[in-house]
């Protein structure tokens, strides 16, 4: 079972391995969130079984949010415990975040072997407590280890599981088509992450014009709670041959099989496709992520020369665009931070967790 709801930086790795799992010929079910994002995300995933579980972020202890918190937690909690029951579950796997707690605690109690994926380089409060009631830890990269020195558990570095569709690239050509654009024109790829980023969306508003008078085409992948916002400040752009404009997209192989540069956000399952694929990249960190991990996520690719990391804070319409179209034009440079970019890739994550998994549940004493 694999606990993988509230944000496609958890989902995508989770049905990553369990679609490795299923190959090796075991049963997979995945817990989701109730989330909107997470119903989208598992769409076109007919082959594997989710189930929806209740899931509330942890408010401070003296916060009124608390008993809300609690009762949902308690909720929830039951739900996996019997699911996990039901399910005659061996091994849980939780992939990040307060939607792996009940399950992985349910789990534990339980008896089944449990164990905790981070993939940022560093790891949130869930994750820290999560790890309490694992047999081992498993991380994306080097640099996030240390901080699970406390929990006394062995760590081991895996990467961050690939959806196996990402590790079958399209033909740019065929990729480029896909969005309706034109192949002769060097493509930006823009996305926020699952749920879309407003202030990366208001940027690339202000440097269509110049982008496009570059000769520039954009695939802009809005975010569902932006996109009629988009529509209205770019009109014409959905239909536009270039300018690519979606909500959401769950075939991202022919994003980033299409894209010659991306600007993102720097999420650690986004960084790891794109470190598969090999593309340079800007990268923008949400200010306000927990501990400020994606600047530090960033921070692994910028120092590496496989990416610049541009602070939000510093960024604004009227400069933008012509720094955006510098970078865009800068050939042997985008050249290097490519090569650097594959550098990076561990394309064999979702196997190498899966491999852990197996030794320690299957090969060894039971897990009841």
């Amino acid at each position: 079972m694999i606990a993988c709801g509230g944000t496609g930086g958890h989902l995508f790795p989770g049905i990553a391995v369990a679609e490795v799992l299923r190959s090796r010929g075991h049963e997979t079910l995945l817990f989701i969130s109730e989330k909107q994002v997470d119903s989208l995300a598992a769409e076109g995933y007919g082959h594997l079984r989710f189930e929806k579980i209740p899931s509330v972020a942890m408010p401070r202890p003296w916060s009124p949010k608390m008993p809300g918190f609690l009762l949902g937690f308690a909720k929830g909690y039951r739900r996996c415990a019997n699911l996990i029951r039901d399910f005659k579950a061996d091994v849980i796997l939780g992939m990040g975040g307060f939607t792996s707690t009940a399950p992985l605690i349910a789990g534990w109690r339980q008896g089944c072997r449990t164990y905790v994926h981070e993939s940022n380089a560093i790891p949130g409060k869930a994750n820290l407590l999560n790890a309490r009631f694992c047999r081992k830890v498993l991380v994306g990269w080097q640099e996030c280890a240390p901080h699970f020195k406390k929990t006394g558990r062995e760590v081991i570095v895996t990467g961050t599981p690939l959806r196996p569709r990402l590790l079958i690239r399209p033909k740019s050509e065929d990729a480029v088509r896909f969005f309706g654009l034109d192949p002769e024109r060097r493509i930006l790829a823009v996305m926020g992450g699952s749920q879309g980023a407003r202030r990366l969306n208001q940027l690339v508003c202000a440097a269509r014009p110049a982008l496009e008078a570059a000769g520039i085409g954009i695939i802009h992948i809005t975010g569902p709670g932006d996109f009629a916002e988009m529509v209205k400040l770019t009109p014409g752009a959905a239909a536009h041959e270039g300018h690519s404009l979606r909500p959401f997209l769950a075939e991202m192989e022919n994003a980033y099989a299409a894209a010659d540069i991306v600007l993102c956000r720097s999420g650690a399952s986004t960084l790891s496709e794109l470190a598969a694929f090999g593309l340079p990249s800007v990268l923008v960190p949400y200010p306000f992520a927990a501990a400020d991990h994606q600047t530090l996520n960033a921070h692994i690719f910028s120092e590496a020369g496989a990416a610049e990391c541009w602070p939000q804070g510093e960024l604004d319409e009227s400069t933008f665009p012509a720094r955006l179209l510098a970078l865009c034009g800068d050939d042997a440079k985008l050249r290097g931070m490519s090569d650097k970019m594959r550098e990076l890739g561990k394309t064999d994550a979702a196997l190498r967790v899966c491999e852990v998994l197996e030794g320690d549940a299957f090969h060894g004493a039971s897990c009841k």
